[in-house]
């Protein structure tokens, strides 16, 4: 489904990268002239006496961090996590969300895929057709926003706060489902752009809300409209 917007575009700041360096020392020698006396043989491992060597501080620091399944991700961040999504309103559709990129990178915000599916046996309209999908949908605190995942708006790479605030067209747009018919929209996440003069962190952490209010029936004027329902379907997620 094709998506009218209207983006205003700010300028975007490069993000640089600090390298961190290490320094390798190396052992000092004596200028090496032994003696009769001295004993030069090597020492052989003796698998029936030896101690395991304990190399736990010889390890890397790990940069991932705790998957939640004893895993760890990959360094970035925040990641996000579902904690509550709401059950299916008493309409014949039905949304599913599902994470797609679960971590904030240099490449990519966070990620999530909306699935709209008609339950029902007979044709439905749905609208409006942009928000039913959560696209240009705030959370309930308006800090964060999911925006359609094709598209190229005013943000950082990496930290992914929008610069400017993003014009929508007024408009309402149907979805017409079949019998069991599915649609799916990736949608991607980012921070809501601040007034002049408010300091504001990249993605924000914490837990966040998402609700849209939808209509299902005969949206388009075909009949006595009768049949239109109006119902809401929402999730939660985490970003830490």
């Amino acid at each position: 489904m094709s998506l009218t917007r209207r983006t205003v575009l700010g300028s975007t700041a490069l993000l640089s990268f600090g390298l961190l360096a290490g320094c390798v020392g190396n052992g000092g020698s004596d200028d090496g002239a032994t003696t009769d006396d001295e004993q030069t043989d090597t020492p052989t491992d003796d698998p029936t006496t030896d101690e395991p060597t304990d190399t736990t501080d010889d390890l890397p620091d790990g940069n991932g961090t705790d998957d939640g399944t004893g895993g760890t991700r990959p360094s970035g961040g925040p990641g996000i996590s579902l904690v509550g999504v709401d059950d299916a309103p008493d309409v014949p559709v039905e949304h599913d969300v599902e994470i797609t990129e679960d971590l904030a990178t240099d490449e990519h915000p966070p990620q999530v895929r909306i699935t709209l599916t008609n339950t029902g046996d007979e044709t439905v309209e749905v609208g409006e057709g942009r928000t039913v999908f959560f696209q240009y949908v705030s959370d309930t605190t308006n800090d964060l926003i999911f925006l359609p995942a094709d598209g190229e708006y005013p943000a950082e790479a990496g930290c992914w706060r929008l610069e400017d605030h993003i014009a929508v067209t007024e408009e309402y747009r149907i979805l017409s489902l079949e019998p069991g018919e599915s649609r799916s929209e990736l949608v991607d996440l980012y921070g809501v752009a601040q007034s002049e003069g408010d300091e504001a962190s990249c993605l924000p952490v914490g837990e966040f809300r998402f609700e849209a209010a939808f209509a299902v029936g005969d949206l388009s004027g075909a009949s006595d409209g009768d049949d239109r329902q109006e119902a809401a379907w929402g999730f939660s997620l985490t970003l830490e």
